[in-house]
């Protein structure tokens, strides 16, 4: 099992700081340029079943912006991550965050896939449940 050093973690902490600190400008074009496409997004769907795909960038651009009221600035974020490191490149970061969006408050239970990229970190799988109304349960095979 890999034992991250202290530099794996602050590098992860500085990532997930400049991600909050764009997502609270809702710099959206900047959150999509920290991530690696496609991007897998993994949820669920209501009957119990989970649900995944594929985005593009653009695809992923659409989805935030209408998850984050049109991607305005404005977004006020507290979370609290607790990175799980498979290898020296692959760290899955579980988040309990609240965030609230044109005064909405929202709590929220996710994780990300992060891989290093020869330009650093990069979020390549989205995982967090609600997101499937009208998606296709996911099959096996």
């Amino acid at each position: 099992m890999y034992q991250p050093s202290g530099e794996d973690l602050k590098s992860v902490e500085e990532w997930f700081a400049e991600y909050d600190a764009l997502a609270e400008q809702g710099a959206l074009e900047k959150l999509a340029d920290l991530a690696v496409f496609p991007m897998n997004v993994v949820t669920d769907v209501p009957g119990g079943h989970a649900a995944a795909r594929q985005w593009t960038r653009e695809e992923y651009l659409e989805a935030m912006r209408e998850a984050m009221g049109g991607g305005t600035a404005g977004l006020d974020l507290t979370s609290k991550r607790t990175p799980h490191f498979l290898s020296p490149n692959l760290v899955v970061v579980e988040t309990e965050a609240t965030m609230t969006v044109e005064g909405a408050r929202q709590e929220m239970h996710y994780a990300d896939l992060l891989v290093r990229t020869e330009d650093g970190w990069g979020f390549q799988t989205m995982i967090q449940g609600g997101w499937g109304h009208g998606w296709a349960p996911a099959r096996r095979g």
